[in-house]
């Protein structure tokens, strides 16, 4: 989805021919993934961050397009809304001290982004939900000026027959209500990780990227508001799954946790998106099969919470990513690098495993442990490989952090980048205080004043000191 589309508006032949095209790819990745034809470099690490434009009354500042003009860097682009920018960051290879040098180029260019930000007089905020935006803020004359945004949500509304979005989330508040549009999607801004991995063994990571989805959503929390309203821990995972909801059926939801672990090859996402959902945006690329074109745009308008991605390396090889979707922007650069320290970490442990945890954790107890991690944050109660149900705090303090240390040992991540960076996770889940929890322990002490809350959230974000020290 991060390409530009040259019309919003498309024929009944143009959905014939995108899916021949489709088909046509799909039947060369398959053959690609059979002949090992993908690249088989080191695991490397990346990211994507969204993050809001603020004005000085905390609100969001709908100047993106004059905003990245005067910034001029091809790696922060717009997003679906005007005050919405997306930062993206040279991935690494996890060896030596990865943590350190994807923090120093985070935090590098988000301080230059600030920089800029404050000539137009509005701030970046890296935050899941911001706690001021209202409803009336999501409208289209909100939205960039791209023409895939524009594509999208027509042909969301064409697949919903013109009905309304309904917005249903019950949490310690009840918030219901409609929308006419695919804006919401805007509310929900995320830090996405991305890891580079042999196709080969692409599905163990797959799996064990969602079985790590619950304790990673629920550490990370950070997204407790919406329109006033007190709901989940991370509001983001019912509002984004709402918010771009194309029918009744859950088959066909493009926001989803999926149906099941892949059984063999990552190959089975891609016949899925081939069967299992219809094409949204039918554009025609002038390119050859071996880019894949229509195969990864049509990926691209299936937000699985752990998406396969396919690439090209500087020599043309393709290569694979999984992204891992469920943690929430913010609360700082610092938090951000730690979370995904131990993404890296435990997902390779378990990837690695002679005895594939999948095997071990039913696909539906790694469904509920995502949905409840994201209702109730590290509060939540969660089954694990053996079986046994306990809190989601000693999961992560007593089972996933030495999991996770065993990791990134094992990928030659240097011995204090590791104490160091899944040390810092550490004091964030013995002192239980995610963004999330900050959030809710502000509003409060600061009887409900979201104003006041975003104002202190950004001078806090400011110091890039973690969360768990941030005074309420």
């Amino acid at each position: 989805m991060g390409q530009e589309i040259g019309e919003s508006q498309f024929r009944p032949a143009d959905f014939a021919e995108f899916d021949r095209r489709l088909r046509e790819e799909t039947a060369l990745l398959e053959s690609w993934l059979a002949d090992r034809t993908f690249s088989r470099g080191p695991l490397m690490g990346g990211f994507e961050l969204e993050a809001w434009l603020v004005d000085r009354a905390g609100g969001p500042a709908g100047v993106n397009e004059s905003y990245l003009a005067r910034l001029s860097d091809p790696l922060v682009v717009p997003e679906l809304a005007t005050f919405n920018v997306e930062l993206n960051g040279p991935p690494v290879e996890l060896e030596g001290s990865p943590l350190t040098r994807l923090h120093g180029s985070l935090h590098g260019l988000w301080e230059r982004c600030n920089r800029v930000a404050a000539e137009i007089d509005c701030r970046l905020a890296m935050i899941g939900i911001l706690p001021t935006a209202r409803d009336s803020d999501f409208t289209l004359s909100r939205m960039s000026g791209l023409q895939r945004y524009r594509a999208l949500n027509e042909q969301v509304l064409r697949l919903r027959r013109a009905r309304p979005l309904q917005i249903d989330i019950q949490g310690v508040d009840h918030l219901h209500t409609t929308h006419r549009d695919v804006m919401l999607e805007a509310a929900a801004t995320s830090f996405q990780i991305h890891l580079k991995v042999d196709a080969l063994h692409a599905g163990r990571y797959y799996n064990a990227s969602k079985i790590l989805s619950g304790p990673m959503v629920a550490l990370a929390a950070n997204s407790p508001f919406l329109f006033g309203h007190d709901l989940w821990a991370e509001t983001r995972v019912p509002l984004f799954e709402q918010a771009v909801a194309v029918a009744g059926s859950k088959l066909a939801q493009r926001v989803t946790f999926g149906l099941g672990y892949v059984a063999d090859t990552i190959m089975q996402c891609y016949a899925a998106n081939l069967e299992r959902f219809p094409i949204l945006l039918p554009h025609l690329m002038d390119e050859p099969p071996e880019r894949l074109a229509h195969l990864r745009l049509h990926n691209g308008t299936i937000w699985r919470w752990n998406r396969p991605l396919i690439g090209f390396d500087d020599d043309g090889t393709p290569h694979l990513r999984i992204e891992h979707r469920v943690v929430p922007a913010g609360p700082t650069v610092r938090d951000s690098i730690a979370s995904a320290a131990l993404y890296f970490g435990a997902v390779h442990a378990l990837a690695s495993r002679a005895a594939p945890p999948e095997d071990e954790l039913p696909f539906a107890a790694a469904r509920r442990n995502f949905y409840n991690g994201a209702r109730y944050g590290l509060g939540a109660r969660v089954e694990w490989l053996d079986g046994t149900e306990l809190d989601m705090d000693r999961l992560c303090l007593d089972v996933l952090i030495p999991t996770a240390h065993a990791g990134l040992v094992d990928l030659g991540v240097a011995g204090s980048e590791v104490a160091d960076w899944l040390g810092l996770l550490r004091e964030r889940i013995e002192t239980g205080m995610n963004g999330a929890t900050w959030q809710r322990r502000f509003v409060a002490a600061h009887d409900n004043d979201m104003a006041d809350l975003v104002q202190a959230y950004l001078e806090h974000q400011a110091s890039d000191r973690p969360v768990h020290t941030w005074p309420v």
